[in-house]
């Protein structure tokens, strides 16, 4: 875990992991949807641009998903809802404002957009790559405690640990998985606000950090879901890609078969990555359960499978979108 990449010298910033992995993921999806634009869309300029705009909204929607979702936090404070160097994005806000910004966009410069999503989906699954890799570091959307060899320990004050050291009833947890001793607990500010489960590291005595870095106050392994995630975008950005080919021979010959009309190719994104999501929440353990016993990222998963299954058959009983002779030069 490494949250913080580095620490702007006399501005007391810092510059998070997360974010930094978000960026690379930007440029990485940019430049996988430029070189597929070149062999399946034509233009790759119409794309770039709207990935500059996506970008904006990526992060404005990926503020606004997690300010809902953990509205409590910023209801005495609503100004820290633009606090964004401080952390707090949800990824999933972010790919549905983009998605959202890209169509306007292509719709605004008339073109067929059907072909243009296909290549976004694949750029898409490249990206949560890298977004995955900085919940990795941030140490968020981490897992349940595992045996297996692999599993991976939190330090102390990470989210994981926080987690471990006291109950959950949102996730119908009754008691901690290990008890830390109270002196450990009940942090406040200067205004005598409470504002951290635990003590900040720094605020430790030298005694007790040694403390939690042995039996039995070590936190539990945990499975790295986080790491999952972005092999899982891997291979689905693999599988995509293989459609897109399959596609492409379809639309020279005209001989239209399942999932291989323009637009097919983002539909099963929907589909495949809606299924990933929804078997991932099953070991992880940071989100709370809303409904019937399920988390709201595996209700939004639902959602996101029925969208993708609406689509495609949508796209596949519509006319194909035909792209635009290439220029002469």
């Amino acid at each position: 875990m490494h949250p913080e990449f580095i620490e702007i010298p006399f501005l007391h910033l810092s510059i998070k992991s997360y974010g930094l992995m978000m960026v690379v993921g930007f440029l990485v999806a940019v430049m996988v949807i430029r070189y597929l634009s070149r062999h399946f869309t034509r233009d790759p300029e119409i794309i770039t641009n709207a990935a500059l705009y996506s970008l904006i909204a990526g992060v404005v929607g990926a503020r606004a998903f997690f300010v809902i979702h953990y509205f409590d936090q910023f209801r005495d404070n609503p100004w820290s809802v633009f606090s964004i160097w401080n952390g707090g994005l949800e990824l999933i806000g972010g790919v549905v404002a983009a998605i959202l910004v890209i169509v306007l966009y292509g719709r605004y410069r008339k073109v067929p957009i059907r072909h243009y999503l296909d290549v976004l989906a694949i750029g898409l699954a490249a990206a949560l790559v890298f977004g995955r890799i900085g919940c990795f570091l941030n140490g968020c959307c981490y897992g349940k405690p595992t045996d297996l060899p692999w599993g991976v320990r939190f330090p102390y004050g990470s989210f994981a640990y926080s987690s471990q050291v006291q109950a959950d009833p949102e996730r119908q947890r009754r008691q901690p998985y290990f008890a830390l001793p109270d002196e450990y607990f009940g942090y406040v500010n200067e205004q005598g606000r409470y504002i951290h489960d635990l003590k900040p590291l720094r605020d430790l005595t030298p005694e007790q950090r040694e403390r939690v870095t042995r039996e039995p106050y070590l936190a539990r392994p945990v499975h790295p879901t986080q790491l999952y995630s972005s092999l899982g975008a891997a291979l689905l950005g693999l599988i995509l890609y293989g459609f897109l080919r399959r596609a492409q021979r379809a639309e020279m010959r005209e001989q239209y078969l399942v999932l291989t009309k323009p637009g097919s190719i983002f539909s099963l994104m929907f589909i495949l990555y809606g299924i990933m999501r929804f078997l991932m929440e099953m070991i992880r353990d940071d989100n709370p359960f809303e409904a019937a016993g399920l988390t709201i990222s595996q209700l939004l998963s639902i959602a996101l499978v029925i969208l993708g299954v609406f689509l495609a058959l949508y796209f596949h009983r519509s006319q194909p979108e035909r792209l635009p002779a290439p220029k002469m030069k």
